[in-house]
């Protein structure tokens, strides 16, 4: 009866030897995490380093080069420019609005002359306003009477603008010319009766000895040099596009 009390009690006793020969070493959670720490922090260095070294060689990767045939068309785009340009009272105002333009992969004496045109209708289409804020500003019956017609001026201004840069538009493939010698004539009438608008304004503020004269003189100013530049490149096509070897239709 010992023997069996014994033989059943030793199920449930380890004795220290086996405890030390067979037996797997077990560790705290706390000694865990003392390895991981280390690891973290020198994972979390390498990836900086890396991100460090990647950042500085797209710092210093040298600029795209424009390729030679573009850097070649855009010398040819600006002597085309300059060329048209020198015929008009503002060659180098000319030259730097038109330059400022994304003018595509085509450049010619009449697409340089439509971005004249263009720039001109924006920049009246920026000052048609003025007058009317004048209006609310002033308590001169004279003043106001003279700036009411400027309104009505600097409208008809605009639509001629509108027109010409209508007439310009042409799709692709319907055959139309972009500028015919019917063409030219239409737009010298439309752009001399849009400068006349805006002289006339200013001639009638003038003789109402308006104070606001001042400030329409210098609001006007570049739109009026714009349409001037437009209108010199249009009195003078026919001798621009024989320098380009080119002929009006």
């Amino acid at each position: 009866m010992e023997e069996s009390t014994n033989f059943v009690n030793g199920y449930d006793r380890i004795s220290p030897e086996d405890d030390e020969s067979s037996a797997v070493p077990r560790q705290s959670p706390s000694s865990n995490r003392r390895r991981t720490v280390p690891v973290i922090i020198t994972l979390g260095l390498f990836t900086v380093i890396i991100g460090a070294i990647i950042g500085a060689l797209v710092v210093h990767l040298p600029p795209k080069k424009p390729s030679e045939s573009h850097r070649s068309f855009r010398h040819r785009a600006a002597e085309s420019i300059k060329a048209v340009c020198a015929v008009t009272k503002h060659p180098e105002s000319c030259f730097a609005e038109v330059c400022s333009v994304d003018f595509g992969d085509v450049i010619d004496p009449e697409m340089i002359f439509n971005l004249t045109l263009r720039l001109a209708a924006s920049e009246v289409a920026n000052v048609s306003s003025l007058p009317k804020t004048l209006i609310s500003k002033s308590s001169d019956l004279r003043t106001g009477s003279a700036l009411r017609d400027c309104v009505s001026l600097f409208d008809d201004a605009l639509s001629q603008l509108s027109w010409s840069v209508e007439l310009m538009r042409v799709g692709p493939g319907d055959g139309e010319k972009v500028l015919t010698e019917e063409k030219v004539a239409d737009l010298k009438t439309w752009i001399s009766a849009a400068m006349t608008d805006q002289e006339t304004c200013v001639e009638g503020l003038e003789e109402m000895g308006s104070t606001d004269v001042d400030e329409v003189k210098v609001r006007v100013q570049r739109s009026s040099e714009y349409m001037s530049n437009s209108l010199a490149i249009l009195s003078n096509m026919e001798e621009i596009l024989d320098w380009f070897g080119l002929h009006l239709h």
